[in-house]
């Protein structure tokens, strides 16, 4: 079994103490194969902001995946901004910004959606689509297909239809169609999850879409809770079983509990 736990948009610099506690007790206890960090890590990209960052992955004692966010590039400093926008994130990260993972049940690709040139929206380019699409074609039948980036696919809430991917029309069907499972993402600080379709619409293949909310953050959304994703997979006697639980923060036992679950069919037809 391959056992995945996404961290989205932890913004460091805003974090809760006990929340991030609880966060790396989650990671201790179910000991993934490897965390997803999809974006917004810090709040303003401030080194200060990613040695926090540095220092709660080395916690985790697991293997991190990590792609930027829109506030993991600099706000005020401008010289920075538009010269270096990238180099405090890659002081912790490393150079690439679309980071794979790969063993003999999984495939994670990580997409850089963020552009220094927009404030907040994200926008895939043709390159990064052909990409993606040839990566996920190469995959064996075993592997589990993750996509990983930062902002929305589909919304739940009209009023996020204007955080969703610039670019996202030609991608989803191209991605979902060369063998894509899940694409992780966050941004919108609000989990769930949604089917999505390749150009056949319902009558062809499906994948789906998991948001995740804020990790650690003050900035939850409304009454929305801090949350984190686990994500089980397992193939059984040929046939790929995904299972997607929230976890939850709780402040009345200062840990997160699981919520919700959602079994997903995966399809092996391209």
């Amino acid at each position: 079994m391959i056992r995945l736990l996404q961290i989205s948009d932890p913004h460091f610099g805003t974090e809760k103490p006990k929340v991030l506690e609880a966060a790396i007790e989650l990671a201790r206890t179910q000991s993934p194969d490897l965390i997803i960090l999809s974006g917004d890590i810090t709040q303003r990209a401030r080194r200060s902001q990613f040695d926090q960052a540095h220092r709660f992955t080395r916690q985790l004692q697991k293997p991190v995946l990590a792609v930027p966010g829109n506030h993991d590039i600099p706000l005020f400093n401008l010289y920075a901004r538009l010269f270096n926008p990238y180099g405090n994130y890659q002081s912790v990260f490393g150079q690439t910004l679309e980071p794979e993972f790969e063993n003999s049940q999984l495939l994670v690709i990580g997409v850089n959606t963020t552009r220094p040139s927009l404030h907040k929206n994200g926008k895939v380019s043709t390159e990064q689509i052909s990409r993606v699409a040839m990566r996920l074609s190469e995959a064996k039948p075993e592997q589990f297909r993750v996509v990983v980036e930062h902002h929305p696919v589909r919304a739940i809430e009209a009023s996020d239809t204007v955080n969703l991917l610039i670019g996202r029309e030609q991608a989803i069907p191209t991605w979902v169609d060369a063998g894509m499972d899940i694409i992780l993402g966050g941004h919108i600080h609000l989990p769930y999850v949604l089917p999505l379709y390749g150009r056949r619409g319902i009558a062809g293949r499906k994948a789906w879409t998991v948001q995740a909310g804020t990790a650690v953050s003050k900035r939850v959304r409304g009454k929305v809770p801090n949350s984190i994703n686990l994500i089980h997979y397992r193939p059984v006697k040929g046939k790929p079983q995904c299972v997607v639980e929230q976890w939850d923060y709780a402040g009345e036992s200062q840990a997160f509990l699981s919520v919700k679950s959602t079994a997903l069919t995966l399809s092996r037809e391209h």
